[in-house]
């Protein structure tokens, strides 16, 4: 186990060197983040869980030992190694390769439009606002009305503003066990 996070974080850092803008951090996910944003998936709903930015999988191995069939996950990353690293270790998820920016593209040939939750790890604070509010909107355009969009940022506030009341903005936990401190974030729309 120790071996594995030492090649995760091994591989991340190599990334973010390459590409800091889609990386966004230089280590990865801590364990304690991605239990708590996968802790409000629903394992037994009908419809499956898209995961945005799965990078080394820290969040992808949460969001399977909380129950999740590895069927009906969904992740969409940017980065090509990254995807053959992640389905190489999660066999029967559904990694794609693709710009979690223009999903449709990305999703094109999964068949699926509509999902429960979407938990992602995307660095948004490296896209301009309005770049950030257009995604959510989208994200939630996928999800049964109060199905949030989950978010993490190391900042002291949300990373996507509310948007004239389209949508609700929580700080649902603050994970000050994560290099650095976290905060998770929830966008929703009433039901």
């Amino acid at each position: 186990m120790l071996l594995k996070r030492f090649d995760d974080k091994l591989h991340f850092f190599k990334s973010w060197i390459h590409s800091p803008r889609n990386t966004g951090a230089i280590i990865p996910t801590g364990a304690r983040l991605a239990r708590s944003m996968a802790s409000i998936i629903r394992p037994d709903s009908e419809l499956p869980v898209l995961e945005l930015g799965p990078g080394t999988g820290a969040i992808t191995r949460a969001i399977l030992e909380r129950g999740l069939h590895p069927r009906k996950l969904y992740g969409v990353e940017f980065s090509r190694s990254f995807v053959t690293k992640l389905k190489r270790e999660y066999p029967g998820v559904n990694f794609i390769h693709g710009d979690a920016f223009h999903l449709d593209s990305a999703l094109a040939g999964a068949e699926v439009e509509r999902f429960d939750t979407v938990i992602s790890a995307l660095p948004l604070l490296n896209f301009p606002q309005w770049q950030r509010i257009r995604l959510i909107e989208s994200l939630l355009d996928r999800l049964p009305p109060g199905r949030p969009v989950i978010q993490f940022s190391y900042g002291a506030l949300s990373p996507v503003l509310a948007n004239g009341g389209s949508y609700s903005v929580e700080c649902y936990d603050r994970v000050l066990r994560n290099v650095p401190p976290a905060k998770v974030w929830l966008y929703r729309r009433s039901g």
